[in-house]
């Protein structure tokens, strides 16, 4: 019963179907030639060299005979030669790239231009707490926590570690804001 249907199902899948034929029931079929134990490996001859565009005609006499005047031509002509076929045949002539950004731009110039300085103005400051009379400690902790978000221990060891950056990267309005409550408070504070 089991070997009735299998062989249905490869006899069907023999012929042209949408039945999948399993690799492991290759020997069942009638078609299915045995494999040569010693097969020789297939040979393809190359080309000597490989040429994209396929065999070409050999140039014609005008070509070669301009061929033998380029290489007749003395250093100097040669030279004058790629300009004046540039202009001729009105191709662009290649503009020089700008060296500017590059650190080697400046040493390679012939004539180097003298770059305008600009002072850059600071935008980003730092608050440093300089010293603070130790009556008016507290008080200075109390303005330091104020600003910094810190809890009472952090903000004492802060103060203790006088000179200290209290706060980084401020615009100048906070920053001097800030100078001046630590200043009412009893400290002295900078501005880097």
């Amino acid at each position: 019963m089991r070997s009735s249907v299998i062989l249905r199902i490869l006899l069907a899948s023999n012929s042209t179907t949408k039945y999948p034929v399993l690799p492991q029931c290759y020997r069942f079929y009638s078609n299915n030639i045995p494999k040569d134990p010693n097969p020789k490996p297939k040979r393809s001859k190359y080309p000597e060299f490989y040429d994209p565009y396929g065999p070409r005609p050999p140039p014609s006499e005008k070509i070669l005979e301009l061929a033998t005047r380029i290489t007749s031509l003395s250093p100097e002509e040669l030279m004058q030669l790629g300009p004046a076929l540039q202009h001729r045949l009105k191709h662009l002539r290649l503009q020089k790239l700008s060296s500017e950004g590059f650190g080697a731009g400046l040493q390679a110039s012939s004539a180097p231009e003298k770059m305008e300085e600009k002072k850059v103005e600071k935008t980003a400051f730092d608050v440093k707490l300089e010293k603070f009379d130790a009556a008016a400690k507290i008080k200075v902790i109390k303005e330091v926590r104020t600003f910094t978000n810190l809890g009472l221990k952090e903000a004492k060891d802060l103060v203790e570690k006088v000179p200290v950056t209290l706060k980084q990267g401020v615009t100048k309005e906070e920053a001097t804001g800030i100078i001046e409550k630590i200043k009412a408070a009893g400290g002295v504070a900078v501005m880097e």
